[in-house]
């Protein structure tokens, strides 16, 4: 066990050290970003994908989305859902999948009539193409993820080590942050989302991936650190990541972190023991004064503006109109075109320039749910309500998943807020469907039900 939490550190060392490269040499970046799935192929490659290697794999990509995007790795906005896709088809191919979750492949097809009403709407101005990737990557990549992992049996060990591969890159992108923007109190004027401390990249998306760090390292502090050292060591980075994303200004990823927080913990205290329930105690008081602690610390930092943004006021305290920073405005565009288009939608990716007429400006939508509704119409409901009813149906005989409810929440407030700009969703939502075993199974893990 000491040889395992040396490893932990040294890997946690590691890619601190990655966020000071490219800090240094900005190039380093695009090296990192190719070097990811090349290596990648050859692990899984070279253990035909045994033991499930390509969700690592896939983990670390989703984990390192975000630092490669504000640091310009990215070969293009679509990369690593591309290379997830990939993978999850190189998974299929080494270890098949099961037959039952050809029902998302029924999702993929509720999104073909929104395809061809847009080739058929979009005039000499749109740009087709990059409209249908931008809007239709992040649903595809969730149905060829949801595929693979469809029931593929899993331990719960193995399925902390995947959550922990993707950890691994936001201790990169907070080191990263920090290098950016040391100092909080010098960018900090008003209570809008702060690119300064977001490292020059959308708040939003840094605050979704960090509040999914905040939730990864809270699991392996309460539950796989062995050592004092290494409680204090995930203490710290808890702390941390949860302070770096309060002060990004964006609340939809530290609340959803927090909401993923909350419900596991409470899960596990209903399904412990007396004796397990009464550590709990000093659980929730250790978690409680951590929250407290961070928060009070980023109020002194922020000169107070961070407790006005929560509480929708500007800098000076007046509360806001509008609580979801524009969102009720897109969201309300994309039900009125819904309305006026029930049946075939608008067509993909056609609402951003439709919304232009309403609201006066092209925007995208944030909200995944509402853009399906009036890009698909009647088809995006069958395609969402493919997308609620399976995971709880598999859950029925899936009670050892202890995350899953907070990986529930996590895709759900994250399309509500952020719709599916990275890869994080698609595959946190994936990840409902893995057959979970506490206890090591008969047959390997890669076995299928």
């Amino acid at each position: 066990m000491k040889k395992l939490s040396l490893s932990y550190s040294f890997l946690i060392l590691i890619h601190a050290v990655i966020a000071l490269a490219v800090f240094a040499i900005p190039f380093l970046s695009k090296i990192y970003a190719l070097l990811i799935p090349v290596v990648g192929l050859y692990i899984v490659s070279r253990n035909k994908n045994r033991n499930n290697e390509v969700l690592f794999v896939a983990a670390y990509l989703v984990g390192s989305e975000v630092f490669l995007r504000m640091t310009g790795g990215n070969l293009n906005n679509e990369y690593i859902k591309l290379c997830v896709i990939i993978f999850m088809f190189l998974g299929m191919i080494y270890s098949n999948f099961s037959i039952n979750a050809l029902i998302y492949v029924l999702f993929i097809i509720f999104l073909i009539p929104g395809i061809f009403i847009a080739l058929a709407e979009a005039d000499v101005d749109t740009d087709i193409k990059k409209a249908l990737v931008f809007n239709l990557s992040g649903p595809f990549c969730l149905a060829i993820s949801s595929i693979y992992m469809y029931k593929r049996r899993i331990l719960f060990t193995d399925l902390q080590n995947i959550l922990t591969t993707m950890g691994m890159p936001i201790i990169t992108t907070v080191i990263y942050l920090f290098l950016y923007n040391p100092s909080v109190k010098d960018v900090v004027t008003g209570t809008s989302s702060n690119f300064e401390t977001s490292g020059g990249f959308g708040p939003n998306q840094v605050s979704t991936i960090l509040g999914l760090g905040m939730f990864i390292f809270f699991t392996q502090l309460i539950l796989f650190s062995k050592s004092k050292r290494i409680v204090l060591l995930n203490i710290l980075i808890l702390i941390f990541i949860s302070y770096r994303g309060i002060v990004t200004f964006s609340r939809g990823g530290v609340i959803t972190g927090a909401a993923m927080i909350v419900l596991s913990l409470l899960f596990l205290y209903y399904f412990s023991n007396a004796r397990a329930k009464k550590k709990f105690i000093l659980i929730f008081v250790l978690i409680g004064s951590m929250g407290v602690g961070t928060w009070v610390y980023s109020s002194l930092q922020t000169r107070g503006l961070i407790e006005k943004r929560y509480a929708n006021q500007d800098a000076k305290g007046r509360v806001k109109k509008d609580r979801l920073g524009g969102r009720e405005a897109i969201m309300d565009a994309d039900l009125k075109l819904f309305l006026d288009n029930p049946i075939l939608g608008v067509g993909a990716g056609i609402g951003k320039k439709l919304r232009e007429e309403s609201l006066g400006q092209a925007v995208a939508s944030h909200n995944e749910i509402s853009r399906m509704l009036s890009e698909h119409g009647i088809f995006g409901i069958f395609g969402l309500l493919l997308l609620f009813i399976p995971p709880f149906v598999l859950y029925i005989n899936n009670r050892q998943h202890l995350y899953f409810l907070s990986f529930f929440v996590f895709w759900l407030l994250t399309i509500n807020h952020a719709a599916m700009r990275i890869a994080a969703p698609a595959f946190v939502y994936a990840m409902m469907l893995l057959s979970v075993q506490i206890k090591i199974p008969e047959k390997t893990s890669n076995n299928l039900k």
